[in-house]
């Protein structure tokens, strides 16, 4: 089977690539700046995009999520065409809502909210497309070796290795969505040769509290702090059964797979 992998020199595009190709598939990885209207692109799979430094590169990430998609998508010829955003797009609902891909989403302009509105937009040339082969797979906190020190995850694991210690400025009882990158990739690939919906979430679907993180970073031998008074920050649980009734095989969890991450990232 072809696929073309955009933004390949990531961390989710190369663990994708890496992926598809040691499944057998036949993997182009084109740069940005190449053109897809010559040939059939086969199964696209879009990871072209920034994760924790929009911040400080606000016109980087609405290139990345928007423009860039306009520009190869436009007069491209595939089977399916694969758009991975993020379930941060949730983040302005209530704390311990259950969303699911049909939600409302509501936003507010500002800095904090770039990623997300970028990404919406992309998000949006994709479902203005009449073609239900175009399909969007919203990631929660993708995590494993090679993941960005930008992310809190990858800034956490960074510190453990370095030092031995961190320290969480987000109190005890905050939580994300974490899912391992060997997980992403399965379903991704199953979504673009078999998805029936357009719209995808793909997370672990279970909240992975602070004090849960730091009871496994404990067990790894990292000593962790909480700042005292620190904000609480809960994410809303994301709702996976989309794909959980199409691909079934059981999800990693993060608290078996902390050790391992601190120790791949000492040796990096």
């Amino acid at each position: 089977m072809k696929f073309t992998v955009l933004g390949s020199s990531g961390f989710i595009g190369g663990a994708m690539a890496q992926y598809l190709r040691a499944r057998g598939h036949d993997v182009d990885t084109p740069a940005r700046d190449a053109t897809l209207k010559n040939g059939n692109a086969g199964h696209v799979i879009y990871a072209i995009g920034l994760t924790g430094d929009f911040r400080t590169r606000p016109y980087d990430a609405i290139e990345a999520h928007v423009n860039v998609l306009h520009r190869l998508m436009n007069g491209a010829d595939f089977e399916s065409w694969l758009y991975l955003s993020s379930t941060r797009v949730y983040g302005a609902l209530p704390p311990g809502a259950t969303t699911n891909e049909n939600a409302a989403i509501p936003v507010s302009p500002g800095l904090d909210s770039l990623y997300d509105i970028s990404k919406l937009l992309g998000e949006s040339l994709c479902m203005a497309r009449d073609n239900p082969a175009v399909r969007i797979a919203r990631l929660s906190n993708v995590y494993g070796t090679g993941q960005s020190p930008h992310t809190f995850l990858g800034s956490v694991l960074q510190s453990c290795a370095a030092t031995g210690a961190v320290t969480l400025r987000e109190g005890p009882e905050s939580s994300k969505d974490y899912i391992t990158i060997d997980d992403v990739t399965a379903r991704l690939e199953h979504i673009a040769l078999h998805g029936t919906e357009r719209i995808y979430n793909v997370a672990h679907g279970t909240p992975f509290t602070h004090a849960a993180l730091a009871d496994a970073l404990r067990k790894a031998g990292c000593r962790v702090d909480f700042t005292p008074g620190a904000p609480v920050r809960a994410f809303p649980v994301i709702d996976t059964g989309r794909i959980d009734r199409a691909y079934t095989a059981p999800k990693h969890s993060l608290a078996d797979d902390i050790s391992s991450l601190i120790k791949k990232e000492s040796s990096s």
